[in-house]
C-alpha cells in the first residue's frame, strides 16, 4: 500500500490493516479562520486549565511541543512524541472502536485532522485535532498514564463486539458529521439523534467491546482525578471543550469514585454528561482495567467465551490450553456438562500458535471452516498435550497407526494418523488423520471423504477474543466508511472573511499583510456583522497600543453580544483573557 503520509520507526511497526485508515494531515488546508478556532480554545484552555487540570497536562503541553498559537503539524508532533516512545496519526473522524484501541496498543495516537467550525466552537460531537492534539497528547506525557493508554489499546482491541456495536458506531459516526457540517437541516439532525438515542437505549445486553468502550469514556475521555470533594481533569473530552470543563467543575454533575461499575454506565455523546468518575491517581485506572480483563473471554475462555464469539458473527479466535490458536467465524459449539467438547467454524479458517500462522494451515489450507473436539479422552487419565513421547506411543498415538478417540463429551474421531505438530515446548498440538469420520451421537461431523482431518489438541478452551492471532492470515483491508467528514463550504464571503484573519494573523507574527488592523475591523464590521472571534484578535492586539480602535472594537463587540446573546460568554472570555477588569461575574 503507497504511503503518502509521513512515517517514522513506531508507525512503521503498525499492521496494513491499521495503515488503511490513516490519512494525509494537509496542513496546508488549515485556513486562517480554523487556526483562530485553534488559538481561541487553546489560550482559554491552558488559562482556565492551569486552575483545574491535572498538572501533568501542562507539563505534557510542553513536553509534546504543542503550541497555543497554531494548529500541530503532525510531523513536528512526531518528532517530539517520539522522545516518550509515542507517535500520532491523522484519520477521518471517528473509526471503529477496536481499530482505534489497537493503535493504542501500538503506542500510536489517532488523531482527526479536521478541526471544528467557529459555530462549535464550544464544542463538538465530532473528533477533532483540538480533542486528540490538545486533549489526548498531552496527558500521555505521564509514564504512568501512557502505559494505562497502551495497556487499555491491547486488551480493548480483543474485546468481543455484537452487531449492535457496529450499528452504534456507524450512527454516532454519521450524526457527529452532520452536526459539525454547515447548514445540515435541523431535521436531519433529529432523525440522526434519534437513531443515536435508539441504539443506545437498545436494551440488549451489553458486548465486550460496548462495556469497555464505557471504561474508555469515563477515563480516557471524560476522566477526573483527585478526590469527588477535589477533582481534577484528565480526560480529553472535558480538556478539548471549553464548556464541558467548566460545567464539570460545578455541584450539577454527580463526581462517582472509579471502580469497574463503570464499565455497565451508557453515556449519551450527544450531551453534557451528567456524571462523571474520578479515579485517585493513574494507577487506579489500570488496576481496573486489569478487574474487567479478568472476566473478559480473553482470560476467561470456555463455554462462555465460544459462545460470544458466536454471538457476535465476526472473525474471532480461540485458544486451547496447548496454544493452538484457531481464527475464524464461529458457528457452532457442542457442550457437554456445561464445557465446550467440539467447536466449529464456518468459511476461512487459519490456525497459529504465539500469534503466529502455523506453515500449511493458512486459510488456504481451511478455506470452508474447521471443526474440533476439545477435552480429555475417555478412560484415560492423563490428556493427550499432557503424555510424554513414550505414552504416546503406549497409547498407539503414533504415525501410520489406526485410532479410535472417544472423548468424554461424546466426540468420536476414527482414521490413520499421518503426523502431529508440537509447539516449542515439545506438546502436541494438532495431529492430522486420514480416510477420518467424525461423529457426536448419530450426526457425522466429518467425512473421509472430505480430506485429511486436522485435529487441534487442547483440554479446554482458555481464551476467546475478537480479531485473528495472526493478523497477516485474513485480508483485513476492507473498511469502507458510510460517510467522510464534509468540508466548508468556499463562498467569495468566506473567503473575503478569511482573508481578513489571514492579516490580522499575519500583523500578530510580524508579517506583510493586505490589511491594516484599521481596515480588518472595518471590513469585518460593514461585511461580516455576525463574526466575533476577528474582533475579540483585533482587541488583543490593540487593547495596549490604539486606545480609540480598542475602545470602538469594544464597543462593536458589545453590539455584537446583543445580536447573538449566543456568542456572548464567548466573547467576554475573549475579552477578558486580555483585560479580565473589563469583564465582571
Amino acid at each position: 500500500m503507497e504511503q503518502e503520509f509521513e512515517s517514522n520507526e513506531i508507525i512503521d511497526r503498525l499492521p496494513a490493516h491499521l495503515k488503511q485508515f490513516i490519512k494525509p494531515q494537509n496542513y496546508e488546508d488549515y485556513t486562517p479562520i480554523n487556526q483562530a478556532v485553534w488559538r481561541y480554545v487553546m489560550r482559554k484552555n491552558v488559562d482556565y486549565l492551569s486552575r483545574v487540570a491535572h498538572s501533568s497536562y501542562l507539563d505534557g503541553l510542553k513536553q509534546t511541543g504543542i503550541s497555543i498559537d497554531h494548529i500541530p503539524n503532525m510531523y513536528g508532533m512526531n518528532r517530539i512524541l517520539k522522545e516518550i516512545g509515542w507517535a500520532a496519526v491523522a484519520v477521518d473522524g471517528f473509526i471503529p472502536p477496536a481499530a482505534f484501541m489497537e493503535f493504542q496498543a501500538f503506542n500510536v495516537l489517532v488523531i482527526a485532522s479536521d478541526i471544528r467550525q467557529l459555530d462549535h466552537i464550544e464544542y463538538t460531537p465530532a473528533p477533532d485535532i483540538i480533542h486528540e492534539g490538545a486533549g489526548h497528547a498531552p496527558i500521555i506525557a505521564n509514564p504512568e498514564y501512557a502505559e494505562y493508554l497502551r495497556r487499555f489499546g491491547e486488551i480493548g482491541c480483543k474485546a468481543i463486539s455484537s452487531a449492535k456495536d457496529y450499528e452504534i458506531y456507524e450512527a454516532i459516526r454519521h450524526l457527529s458529521i452532520i452536526k459539525e457540517a454547515e447548514d445540515t437541516p435541523e431535521e436531519e439532525i433529529k432523525t440522526a439523534e434519534k437513531r443515536v438515542d435508539e441504539l443506545q437505549n437498545d436494551q440488549r445486553e451489553q458486548s465486550e467491546m460496548a462495556q469497555i468502550r464505557n471504561l474508555h469514556w469515563w477515563t480516557v475521555e471524560y476522566g477526573l482525578i483527585g478526590t469527588p470533594e477535589n477533582p481534577k481533569i484528565y480526560g480529553a473530552g472535558l480538556l478539548s471543550s471549553i464548556g464541558e470543563s467548566t460545567w464539570c467543575m460545578t455541584g450539577k454533575v454527580k463526581k462517582i469514585p472509579y471502580d469497574i461499575s463503570a464499565a455497565q454506565q451508557e453515556f449519551d455523546i450527544t450531551k453534557p454528561q451528567p456524571q462523571l468518575y474520578v479515579t485517585p491517581d493513574f494507577a487506579h485506572l489500570s488496576l481496573v482495567l486489569e478487574q474487567f480483563a479478568n472476566k473478559m473471554a480473553l482470560r476467561v475462555g470456555g463455554l462462555e467465551g465460544l459462545q460470544k464469539l458466536i454471538n457476535s458473527k465476526n472473525l474471532g479466535t480461540i485458544e486451547l490450553s496447548t496454544g493452538i490458536q484457531i481464527s475464524g467465524k464461529f458457528t457452532r459449539v457442542i457442550k457437554n456438562d456445561g464445557k465446550p467438547v467440539y467447536f466449529q467454524t464456518t468459511g476461512e479458517t487459519a490456525l497459529a500458535s504465539r500469534e503466529k500462522e502455523l506453515v500449511g494451515h493458512g486459510k488456504e489450507n481451511h478455506p470452508d471452516g474447521f471443526g474440533s473436539p476439545v477435552g480429555r479422552l475417555k478412560g484415560i487419565n492423563l490428556a493427550i498435550e499432557d503424555m510424554s513421547p513414550l505414552d504416546l506411543r503406549a497409547y498407539d498415538i503414533y504415525e501410520g497407526e489406526q485410532v479410535n478417540f472417544e472423548f468424554e463429551g461424546g466426540i468420536n474421531v476414527k482414521g490413520e494418523i499421518i503426523t502431529g505438530t508440537r509447539n516449542l515446548q515439545g506438546k502436541i498440538i494438532l495431529i492430522s488423520l486420514k480416510n477420518c469420520t467424525v461423529t457426536w451421537k448419530d450426526e457425522v461431523l466429518f467425512k473421509p471423504e472430505w480430506g485429511n482431518y486436522d485435529m487441534a489438541i487442547g483440554k479446554e478452551v482458555i481464551s476467546a477474543f475478537a480479531g485473528p492471532a495472526d493478523a497477516k492470515s485474513f485480508n483485513l483491508i476492507t473498511h469502507t466508511p458510510s460517510s467522510t467528514t464534509i468540508k466548508s463550504k468556499k463562498t467569495p464571503e468566506r473567503e473575503e472573511l478569511e482573508s481578513l484573519y489571514e492579516s490580522v494573523r499575519n500583523i500578530r507574527q510580524g508579517k506583510n499583510t493586505k490589511f491594516s488592523l484599521v481596515a480588518a475591523f472595518d471590513l469585518v464590521k460593514k461585511y461580516h456583522p455576525k463574526d466575533w472571534l476577528l474582533s475579540v484578535e483585533i482587541f488583543e492586539l490593540t487593547s495596549n497600543k490604539d486606545e480609540k480602535l480598542a475602545s470602538e472594537v469594544l464597543e462593536h463587540l458589545e453590539d455584537v453580544k446583543q445580536r447573538r446573546p449566543d456568542v456572548a460568554h464567548l466573547i467576554d472570555n475573549g475579552i477578558g483573557l486580555v483585560k479580565p477588569e473589563l469583564v465582571t461575574g
